[in-house]
């Protein structure tokens, strides 16, 4: 175990960016079990959860006896990481010969460990921690394979301080960092990352107040829901009662993949946010005719997934058959919404032109029951799966009868990708135009990027809301003719060519 003391009294003394950096370099070697960004984000955010849990049990302990509430650890004793893997002596000094590696940490881990934690969800309450940890360790494993190689990550994960809200700030950022390399993989990992500055004006935008509720049913790793919560803290000043309404009553979500789920979590944590009620299950499965007001929300800001992968089931729960998901979230989304309230919605930019039955009515709905003010068309390299989306902005106060603005993005020529992300300079013209959208403040002059379009003009047939810029002037394709033309002129010159060889 010299070893590890030594690595672990390294660590002592490093920043939380070189524990991460050293903790990435663990995780790529043999026997970490990480062979793509996904792999790591999983291994490396159950050690980091399981580790929060256990810096701020002491807390959670005097936060019930000075509430006067009964307190209950997070997890049992034996589950807890100052028992397995950061086991003491009396004196508060590390137990090394309690301290497991190699093979029985391996064994430890899939033996023990996961399958107790698993367990936790079968007598908890839906909404108390236990049944969360017990449902996000139902399905993840531990990647591992080599117990030495997990001693010394735990090594280098112990000195990692939570306690503060700066230090919880800094591994937040070093966090989102990884969240960001993991979208820039490609689609596996793109599908769980919205680009921060995307969703910090569209948050701006929707500016939501103390006293109002927020929800993402599709919230991935989570991040509409850390900058709600930063937005609304910061309206907060210092008010307790408004903090704690914050922690506890106004975030909620819903995410169906297990490693989203954790990172979401873990994402909110250490955000500030320890309380977001974030259910594990598929959201599409609840049955939206049953939402009474209490389940409404004030705001909804999301980026939900597209495609199709539900059951007949599924299809039940909602009025417009389709097996597209971005369809049956946009549905959603428009129920769960209270009257009055706002949402900001990134969707595939095919959804405004589709001419099928459940696009047709999922447009008609959309502008019957909201006003629809704002579509922000997006580059496509926005999302490195290089889907072209769109931006919906709108109110649950239809229907729609005041003209729906466009703007479309213009990057001046650049083009987005790994070294040129998105930037919020990049929206600022937009977010300026923008402002306020769910209030009646009359007509503002349009910049060459944005137009508006007169929803009584619009096809009743289709409903087609197409991103049609009519400042930009179509270029016009070349006639048949025109091609056969110029193809005998081509033709012509060869045999000229030909005749003088």
């Amino acid at each position: 175990m010299a070893r590890g003391k030594v690595e672990n009294d390294a660590a002592a003394g490093r920043s939380a960016a070189a524990i991460f950096k050293a903790i990435d370099d663990k995780l790529w070697k043999p026997g970490g079990g990480c062979s793509s960004p996904l792999d790591y984000m999983e291994q490396s955010s159950w050690l980091l959860f399981l580790r929060y849990l256990d810096a701020r049990e002491e807390d959670r302990r005097i936060e019930s006896e000075m509430r006067g509430l009964p307190y209950e650890p997070a997890l049992p004793k034996p589950l807890r990481w100052s028992s397995w893997a950061w086991p003491a002596r009396k004196d508060g000094s590390f137990d090394y010969d309690r301290a497991l590696t190699g093979p029985d940490l391996i064994a430890f881990v899939n033996d023990t460990l996961f399958p107790g934690l698993e367990r936790l969800a079968n007598n908890a309450p839906v909404n108390s921690i236990q049944y969360r940890i017990g449902s996000i360790f139902g399905q993840l494993s531990c990647r591992f394979t080599d117990g030495f190689l997990l001693r010394e990550v735990i090594d280098l994960m112990q000195p990692l301080k939570f306690q503060t809200e700066e230090e919880r700030h800094e591994l937040s950022v070093l966090y989102e960092e990884r969240l960001a390399e993991m979208g820039n993989a490609g689609i596996a990992g793109g599908q769980y990352y919205t680009p921060r500055p995307l969703i910090r004006v569209m948050i701006r935008l929707l500016d939501p107040q103390i006293g109002e509720t927020f929800d993402d049913s599709a919230c991935g790793s989570g991040g509409f829901i850390c900058e709600a919560f930063a937005h609304m803290r910061a309206k907060a000043k210092g008010d307790a009662r408004a903090y704690r309404a914050l922690q506890e009553k106004t975030f909620s979500g819903g995410e169906c993949k297990a490693l989203a789920y954790v990172t979401a979590q873990m994402n909110c944590i250490l955000h500030g946010l320890e309380s977001p009620q974030i259910r594990f299950g598929d959201t599409l499965a609840t049955k939206i005719a049953d939402f009474s007001d209490r389940d409404r929300v004030s705001i909804i800001g999301a980026n939900p997934p597209f495609g199709a992968a539900v059951n007949n089931a599924t299809k039940q729960n909602f009025t417009v058959q389709t097996s597209e998901t971005a369809l049956m979230f946009l549905e959603y989304f428009i129920a769960k919404l209270k009257k009055g309230g706002r949402a900001a919605i990134i969707i595939k930019n095919t959804f405004l032109s589709n001419t099928d039955n459940a696009s047709i009515a999922i447009r008609r709905m959309l502008l019957d029951k909201c006003r629809l003010h704002w579509i922000l068309d997006l580059p496509q390299k926005v999302f490195t799966a290089g889907v072209h989306t769109v931006v919906l902005f709108f109110t649950k106060d239809g229907p729609t009868t005041d003209p729906i603005r466009y703007w479309q993005l213009d990057l001046k020529g650049e083009t987005l990708g790994k070294k040129r992300p998105l930037r919020e300079s990049d929206l600022a013209a937009f977010e300026e135009a923008a402002r306020g959208f769910f209030k009646a403040e009359g007509a503002r002059d349009l910049p060459r990027e944005a137009w508006a379009l007169d929803p009584k003009g619009l096809d009743l047939a289709t409903l087609d809301l197409s991103v049609v810029n009519p400042h930009i002037k179509a270029e016009r394709l070349p006639t048949t003719a025109e091609c056969e033309g110029v193809m005998r002129d081509a033709w012509r010159e060869i045999g000229k060519l030909i005749e003088k060889k």
